[in-house]
């Protein structure tokens, strides 16, 4: 028993001691994690407030980089005096192991360059609508690694910030993204002025309800076939539907009856 106590009271003195002799790195370490905690707290709500003013898209990111710098920099305070280590020793250490990660992960590091390229740049923007490498969409979102691009039928499409910087890349206005083209012959003996604006009293009706506000469909006679005269019907889907369903709602009612003037078989000449 009374080894018991003297071995606590042994323990207890060392603690004691051990406190007395490290108090100066105690306080220091409590000062600087204070000021870190609480300039994180400030400069991020700043920034924040800065750049939502700005309108920059996915401000989190410059958000959260400066956080990570400010509790780099509070650890590098606190490294020498209280913990012993070198910075300078810590940083070559990784720096030397920083090349070989880097090469393993060149591809993410791409990403989140061409990232930062694209919203400093304001490349492209949230609600952008665009064609790359084939898809087109509207811009849903703009992270660290890729850019979410959403398509007419509600597909998210990832695409890595790297390729951004490489492909061809095309902003589209709402009409000619939602443009869709319907091909007809008209016969050679009608009137191209009576044919265009029956076609478009037909069209305008039947697509009244899918088709984009302040864009009416176009007629456009485009040349001569063996068989009449050759036409295309320009047709301009609204956000959310689909231009093959304004098409085909098109070509619905330009084959209705009493479009007599239309070639109904190619290979009669009865037709010209």
């Amino acid at each position: 028993m009374v080894d018991t106590v003297g071995h606590m009271t042994e323990y207890a003195q060392d603690i004691a001691h051990w406190f007395q002799v490290n108090a100066g790195k105690l306080i220091w370490l409590a000062v600087v994690l204070a000021v870190v905690f609480a300039a994180d707290r400030v400069i991020s709500r700043v920034l924040r407030r800065v750049l939502d003013s700005s309108q920059i898209p996915s401000a989190s990111i410059f958000v959260n980089l400066t956080r990570v710098t400010i509790w780099v920099t509070g650890t590098a305070m606190v490294l020498q005096p209280v913990f012993g280590i070198n910075p300078t020793t810590l940083v070559t250490a990784l720096g030397v192991g920083g090349v070989a990660i880097s090469l393993g992960l060149k591809d993410t590091i791409a990403n989140v360059i061409g990232g930062f390229g694209l919203m400093l740049g304001r490349v492209i923007q949230p609600g952008d609508l665009v064609t790359i490498q084939g898809v087109t969409g509207t811009v849903h979102d703009i992270t660290w690694r890729q850019t979410v691009v959403r398509t007419r039928s509600g597909d998210m499409m990832v695409i890595p910030n790297s390729v951004l910087n490489t492909a061809a890349l095309t902003k589209l206005t709402p009409a000619s993204e939602g443009m869709s083209t319907l091909e007809f012959t008209a016969k050679a003996s009608g009137d191209p002025s009576a044919i265009s604006q029956d076609i478009l009293d037909r069209v305008t009706k039947a697509t009244a309800d899918v088709a984009l506000e302040g864009q009416p469909p176009l007629v456009k006679f485009t040349g001569f076939s063996p068989y009449g005269m050759t036409g295309q019907v320009l047709v301009f889907a609204r956000e959310g539907v689909l231009p093959s369903t304004v098409r085909d709602m098109a070509a619905r009612a330009i084959a209705g009856s009493g479009t007599k003037y239309l070639v109904e078989d190619g290979g009669s000449s009865d037709n010209l």
